[in-house]
């Protein structure tokens, strides 16, 4: 028991250090952009333009990744993206113009796209059922935390040595981790890792068809579908809560920022408790219901532009709280959808939702910004978060469903 304990520790430690390094790089360009646009003369839909091909890559790599995870295994696919992130930073640090720019920032997104399928078949295949639970609530916790350090890490650097010497310092955190994977990569071999040579691979032997049979469920598009929906509420939070708030209550910048990050610390909060929960429960969709029905009701009642400026505070932490309780479960409910030997596959598929949500996200509620509608970037986010919650309903409906039918015909 001690045993699995300590290896399952190991296991999820390692898993969520590289998916907070995933997350670090999702904001790699974003907080230099101020320095990058003097240095190139560049608008801001060019600067735009960087997010939008690392996500468009991401999506498109994601959903092919799972695949290749599924064929030789999650550990080497891991050890690829993080390589990538580490030699993307490497090309921005030295770019001498736009188009270096643009291949860094694509070469940034092929790296990210691995990170979903590889990590969540790692997790499933080395982390005991009993506390999958807990894995994916650190998971989603070490991914916030990702986001939130690249902002403390790259502006302090930019303005001490330069943007180039802060994307050199990214780098060299990616090498770093890279190596300690590496370095205990026998903890990370998942199934088909572990397989000698001579023994023949069952997702190699199976038929063009049986690849593709996962497409065929209806629940890993309803998923597809969830995840893209409330990227696009993370995108709008991510993107435009900050200058709506601004605009909404008229508050300053600096407790702009401070709701901002109430929201992402909450929301962090929100996924460790949303662990526990998930571990008492297997209709992991009213879970995420709760969630989300309490963080849009929040996110409407910001939009009503009602509350004083403080309470706004508040209760952007109460909308990244509920969506953060939601994590977990929304992670076991793919888990259930997913047919046996087809994990990578099918989250390399349904997380891809996730990069084209948070491409288009920036687009959508900046158009509502600039037709100085702040109040529905408010109502865009409560919105999505409901649709989510519907979305989640209709996956755990038809998984139950599908189970159910198993069992008979068993």
């Amino acid at each position: 028991m001690q045993t699995d304990f300590r290896r399952d520790a190991q296991v999820i430690g390692l898993e969520g250090l590289a998916h907070g390094v995933s997350h670090f790089f999702h904001l790699i360009l974003a907080p230099l952009f101020p320095w990058i646009k003097e240095a190139f003369g560049l608008s801001y839909a060019e600067l735009g333009l960087l997010m939008t091909m690392f996500f468009a890559v991401s999506g498109v790599g994601q959903a092919t990744s799972g695949f290749v995870v599924d064929r030789i295994g999650a550990s080497t696919v891991l050890f690829f993206g993080m390589a990538c992130l580490g030699v993307s930073a490497l090309v921005l640090a030295a770019s001498p113009n736009y188009a270096v720019l643009m291949l860094g920032s694509m070469l940034a997104g092929l790296g990210n796209s691995v990170f979903h399928p590889a990590c969540f078949t790692l997790l499933n295949q080395r982390v005991s059922p009993a506390r999958l639970s807990h894995a994916f609530s650190i998971h989603g916790v070490t991914g916030n935390l990702g986001w939130a350090a690249a902002p403390l890490v790259l502006v302090p650097m930019a303005g001490l040595f330069g943007w180039r010497m802060a994307l050199l310092a990214a780098a060299g955190i990616t090498f770093a981790v890279l190596a300690l994977l590496f370095a205990n990569r026998k903890a990370l071999a998942t199934e088909y890792d572990a397989r000698t040579p001579h023994v023949s691979n069952p997702v190699k032997a199976s038929s063009r068809a049986d690849a593709f049979a996962f497409m065929r469920i209806p629940a890993v598009w309803m998923c597809f579908a969830f995840f893209l929906i409330t990227a696009l509420a993370i995108g709008g939070v991510q993107s435009f809560s900050a200058s709506g708030l601004r605009d909404l209550y008229g508050v300053s910048l600096a407790l702009a920022t401070t709701a901002y990050t109430a929201y992402m610390l909450a929301s962090a909060a929100g996924m460790l408790w949303g662990g526990f929960l998930a571990a008492k429960t297997s209709r992991h969709e009213r879970t995420i219901a709760i969630g989300f029905a309490a963080s849009g009701l929040f996110a409407f009642l910001i939009a009503s532009g009602m509350v004083p400026p403080l309470a706004s505070v508040a209760l952007m932490a109460a909308v990244g709280f509920g969506s953060g309780i939601a994590g977990p479960s929304r992670d076991l409910l793919i888990r259930a959808a997913a047919p046996k030997n087809s994990t990578g596959r099918v989250y390399g598929v349904v997380y891809s939702g996730i990069d084209i949500g948070l491409a288009a996200a920036p687009l959508l509620f900046g158009a509502l910004m600039d037709g100085s509608h702040p109040a529905w970037v408010f109502i865009g986010i409560g919105v999505f978060q409901f649709m989510a919650l519907l979305t989640a309903i209709g996956v755990g409906s038809n998984t139950a469903s599908r189970a159910v039918k198993a069992g008979a015909a068993a």
